[in-house]
């Protein structure tokens, strides 16, 4: 069995007006794929796999389209190499916005059928916050995705749809796919599979299944920030016994439509000087607040400085930050060194519809690295410990933190861009905040403009009558 594996992998904003370009992805080729923890999993399989290229980045804004299409081109070429091919893996996120396209997984996928023929079996895993279309599901045999929300089971989902590849080459089984949108569209904040009513909806997918029928049961969640006519919610399912594929597909897409009212958001939330207030007022601690307006795995800037401004108003104490985007002040930093005072403007060098704060901070340490687009600094502001960064990122996990020398856990506050919690997080915060913040992942949804919204769809609209509706990939006619 010959298996070509490829992919890009990552969630776009379609209101962030920073492009993705490609120093934020992580690029690899060829056999380093495989040496690699996302894809060694691979090397369990009994087949040959030709690894071409996988470019993965954490969430922003549209991609460059010059990197898509010459990425694209580079896979397509490396795919036409391999074969002949028995079949394709590929490993997607699912809400990829090239600027001045949309549906760029249905651009891609098809491409990717159009070079293999149709005889070539097809394989995709997806996030379960991606969009799906028409286009990419008449491309792929095969569909799974991730069933958690803070995501612990991707390397479960990967495995999973390369397991039903090999099935169906060992056995001359030739699975189809099917699906049925769903017109509602929430934020991941308030879908978390780990809150009520998500937790019990996902828990029934696997119960959906059966081994002879239904190979993988499906649900996508779908990214509501990306303004694209494919944004939906839906159920995908993958399998060879049409009628028991229908009617899970519309027992799901059934279900999540009479469930939608039911989302909430897992954590307590406020406005910005809500959650500052309760976090210093609090009599337990750490208080793990969450910016969830700027999250950067969410589609976020990162740079948006009002709960900076907010904490310095209320001369909060102990607190950790982690952090701001702001290159030009981390740049300031590393030039002043440890233990000096620097004068900067902070935050607001990216999204130019917020605003910077002013300050006097120490510089208490520096990330040794030779690369100045990781550089890290920690400068004091009072009772404040802030996390600056030379380029977008998260700070989800403890490791992000003891790196720069910060405990969150003996932390009083710790401020985080982020949505529902990290694993890592999560088990310390006493209690857990999030605040309802502004910025190019506003939770308060309904506020966003929806120039290519096609469909009536919740909680856009509220007063219209839906019943579900499956359809199926052209490759089951």
């Amino acid at each position: 069995m010959r298996i070509a594996v490829a992919g890009l992998h990552t969630e776009c904003s379609t209101y962030n007006p920073v492009l993705i370009r490609e120093a934020e992805f992580k690029v690899l080729r060829g056999p380093s794929m495989l040496r690699d923890d996302y894809f060694n999993f691979l090397t369990h399989f009994p087949a040959e796999f030709i690894t071409v290229l996988h470019a993965r980045a954490i969430a922003g804004g549209p991609v460059e389209s010059s990197i898509y299409h010459r990425w694209k081109a580079e896979i397509l070429e490396g795919i036409k190499a391999a074969l002949p091919l028995d079949g394709v893996y590929l490993a997607m996120h699912g809400a990829m916005h090239v600027d001045g396209m949309f549906d760029a997984e249905g651009d891609f996928i098809s491409a990717v059928r159009e070079l293999v023929g149709p005889d070539v079996i097809i394989a995709a895993s997806y996030d379960l916050h991606g969009n799906v279309s028409q286009k990419i599901v008449d491309s792929l045999d095969i569909f799974s995705t991730y069933r958690t929300a803070p995501h612990i089971d991707v390397p479960d989902t990967m495995r999973r749809a390369v397991t039903m590849l090999i099935r169906a080459l060992r056995t001359g089984q030739r699975p189809v796919v099917a699906w049925a949108p769903v017109p509602v569209l929430l934020p991941g904040e308030r879908t978390s599979t780990q809150d009520e009513p998500a937790r019990s909806f996902y828990t029934q997918l696997q119960a959906v299944e059966d081994p002879s029928g239904i190979w993988d049961a499906s649900f996508q969640v779908g990214y509501v920030w990306a303004d694209e006519p494919r944004s939906t919610a839906c159920a995908v399912i993958t399998g060879t016994d049409r009628a028991a594929m229908t009617e899970a597909a519309r027992h799901l897409a059934q279900n999540y439509w009479d469930i939608r009212e039911g989302f909430v958001f897992g954590t307590k939330t406020g406005s910005i000087e809500e959650c500052v207030a309760w976090a210093v007022t609090s009599d337990t601690a750490p208080v793990v607040l969450a910016e969830s307006g700027d999250n950067p795995t969410g589609g976020g800037v990162g740079d948006r400085a009002e709960v900076l401004a907010e904490l310095i108003a209320r001369n909060a104490q102990g607190v950790i930050f982690a952090g701001i985007t702001d290159k030009a002040a981390t740049d300031a930093a590393y030039a002043a060194g440890v233990g000096r005072t620097i004068t900067s403007s902070i935050g607001a060098t990216l999204d130019l519809s917020s605003k910077p704060v002013h300050v006097e901070a120490e510089v208490v340490f520096l990330l040794d690295t030779p690369d100045p687009r990781l550089r890290e600094a920690v400068v004091r502001i009072g009772g404040i410990d802030l996390v600056l960064a030379a380029r977008r990122r998260p700070f989800h996990n403890i490791a992000d933190f003891t790196k720069l020398g910060l405990d969150p856990r003996t932390a009083k506050i710790v401020v985080v861009k982020s949505g529902y919690l990290s694993p890592d997080l999560g088990p310390i915060a006493n209690p857990s905040l999030m605040a309802l913040s502004p910025g190019v992942v506003d939770q308060f949804v309904e506020r966003l403009e929806r120039q290519h919204k096609s469909i009536p769809q919740y909680p856009f609209d509220k007063d219209f009558a839906w019943s579900p509706e499956v359809m199926w990939s052209k490759l089951a006619d």
